[in-house]
């Protein structure tokens, strides 16, 4: 049987309208194209990104910090309780096949930073600029098709 391919969806987890506007786009094009969103499961980024995902007909996994799968967002439809805190953010990151990285704080730099550490590809969308190793994109469509192309030469 063939394996679903994942893209992991990280970024602020209090976002502005604007933030979660993209997140919204990124989560469409994620179920448009086939793939399984993965994200940490709370709000912010990751709920719009789930959002935009599951109004697609998409599915989407939280990886959850707390042990409680009830504090995952509602459009989570696969929740994964954790407990373990921050930390959870290498789970988030190695379940993708690549990572799409929005605007974030410390959290989602952490995660670039463990993704790069897992060689899995990331493509930043709106986030940090100086990182070497990082693929940009100017769009949710072009960061989702790219981290798409990144992720099957990867494999």
């Amino acid at each position: 049987m063939k394996r679903a391919r994942t893209l992991s969806v990280i970024g602020a987890g209090e976002a502005s309208p604007a933030q979660r506007r993209i997140a919204l786009e990124v989560g469409r094009e994620v179920a448009r194209q086939g793939a399984v969103l993965v994200c940490g499961g709370r709000g912010g980024v990751m709920e719009a990104a789930a959002r935009g995902a599951r109004e697609e007909d998409g599915h989407t996994v939280g990886i959850l910090p707390s042990s409680d799968r009830a504090q995952a967002n509602p459009y989570i439809e696969f929740a994964i309780a954790t407990g373990m805190g921050e930390a959870r953010n290498a789970i988030v990151v190695a379940s993708g096949d690549a990572v799409i990285a929005l605007e974030g704080e410390a959290g989602t730099l952490s995660e670039i930073g463990l993704a790069m550490k897992l060689r899995r590809p990331v493509v930043a969308l709106n986030s940090w600029q100086n990182i070497e190793g990082l693929r940009r994109a100017e769009s949710p469509r072009e960061a989702v098709a790219l981290a798409l192309s990144l992720a099957r030469r990867s494999r």
